[in-house]
């Protein structure tokens, strides 16, 4: 900065300059109180986001509690069983076994919205899953209840991949670790 002169201070234009310094000084000040209050808001923001993602999948978890409990009622008590199938022609045994099915899907499906399992770890669970006579038989005898589902559900979207491993099951059930898509970096996956 150039050496000053005191009668520069005391005049008009040393006023102009002095009070133009305050001014850039505030505005300078201003414009990073701004900012920093926008970084705050945009964290807030992510948080708030971040909490409502939370709150959302402890929802659904509580709700597949009250579900479980209710399928466990289901198993233990074959009148409870009876209202809560829409399976007819169905021993007592083969009911509590479908119901135990759908729990065992259920619990794959669920641990997958929650972020247990990953898209490629879901389906390595299913393909363990759908060997299984037993959740075969369910499958195929629940084909109707998943028509109802949007197709771009996240149940609908799964429900069509083990479609597709049941059937690739039936065609060679010795290769079970190839059936269904491939890895989701392969575009194979959603």
């Amino acid at each position: 900065m150039a050496t000053q002169t005191p009668a520069v201070h005391h005049s008009r234009i040393g006023s102009a300059v002095a009070s133009g310094r305050g001014l850039m000084r505030a505005f300078f000040t201003r414009g990073s109180r701004r900012r920093r209050q926008e970084d705050i808001l945009l964290e807030l923001l992510g948080q708030l986001t971040l909490m409502t993602e939370e709150i959302h999948r402890a929802n659904l978890i509580q709700q597949y509690r009250l579900t479980l409990d209710q399928m466990d009622r289901a198993i233990d008590d074959p009148a409870l069983a009876d209202a809560a199938s829409t399976l007819t022609g169905l021993s007592e045994v083969k009911r509590r076994q479908m119901i135990f099915a759908n729990r065992q899907y259920g619990n794959l499906l669920m641990a997958h919205r929650v972020g247990v399992y990953n898209w490629d770890e879901l389906v390595g669970h299913l393909r363990v899953l759908c060997r299984n006579e037993l959740f075969a038989e369910y499958w195929d005898r629940t084909d109707e209840h998943r028509r109802s589902l949007p197709t771009d559900s996240t149940e609908a979207r799964v429900g069509a991949v083990v479609d597709v491993m049941i059937e690739e099951l039936g065609d060679d059930p010795e290769r079970w670790w190839v059936v269904g898509p491939g890895p989701q970096g392969s575009g194979l996956g959603p």
